[in-house]
Parts: C-alpha cells; sequence; structure tokens
C-alpha cells in the first residue's frame, strides 16, 4: 500500500483547504518512461474510474489506476522542502532502473 508522510499530509492538507478542494483526492499516474524508470505524476483529483484503487494514509485519499497499484506497494509520498526547491515526491523502493547502456543522466 502505498502512504503519505504526515509531512506530505500536512501539505496537501493546506493544499486542498487553500485551493477549496475539499472533496478532492491525490492522484498518482504514469506520467512517462525515463531512463531510470516510470516517471509517475501526481495531481488533485475529484473523479475516480472504474479500475481506481483508493487508499487512505494520515486522512489523505490517495487515488491510483489498479495497473500501477501493486508497483507502488511500499512506496512513500512526501513533501521535501530544501534549497534546491520544495514539493511533493515518491519514494518507490520497488523502483528498478530500466538504464543498462551506462549513458550520463544515469550516473
Amino acid at each position: 500500500m502505498v502512504t503519505i508522510t504526515e509531512t506530505a499530509a500536512v501539505e496537501l492538507k493546506s493544499l486542498l483547504e487553500s485551493e477549496e478542494k475539499h472533496d478532492h483526492s491525490l492522484r498518482i499516474f504514469i506520467a512517462g518512461m525515463g531512463c531510470s524508470g516510470i516517471q509517475y505524476g501526481l495531481a488533485l483529483d475529484n473523479e475516480s474510474k472504474d479500475d481506481d484503487v483508493t487508499v487512505s494514509s494520515n486522512d489523505v485519499n490517495i487515488v491510483m489506476s489498479k495497473d500501477i497499484s501493486e508497483a507502488l506497494n511500499d512506496a512513500k509520498v512526501d513533501y521535501i522542502d530544501t534549497t534546491d526547491g520544495k514539493g511533493f515526491v515518491i519514494d518507490n523502493p520497488n523502483a528498478v532502473s530500466a538504464c543498462s547502456s551506462g549513458c550520463s543522466s544515469c550516473q
């Protein structure tokens, strides 16, 4: 099951409140493929599809396609605030690098 950290939940609840989107969930979706594997995206969503899986973590609903729910098992959504920037990130211990060519962007 994908979870959301306490820090990310606080930030997300604040965002939902400021945008008056109380009925929305955090949707995780596949945003593309890269050298390091699947790239996931995050969005606020208030619609549900037939093949969606919904989980709740730290009082936040997280929605994703059934197709990606297994790949995100044990993944964690966090919020970081560093000198390089701030935002939501997904830490997925199941992620496997798809690169075997030793390209410069993988090193």
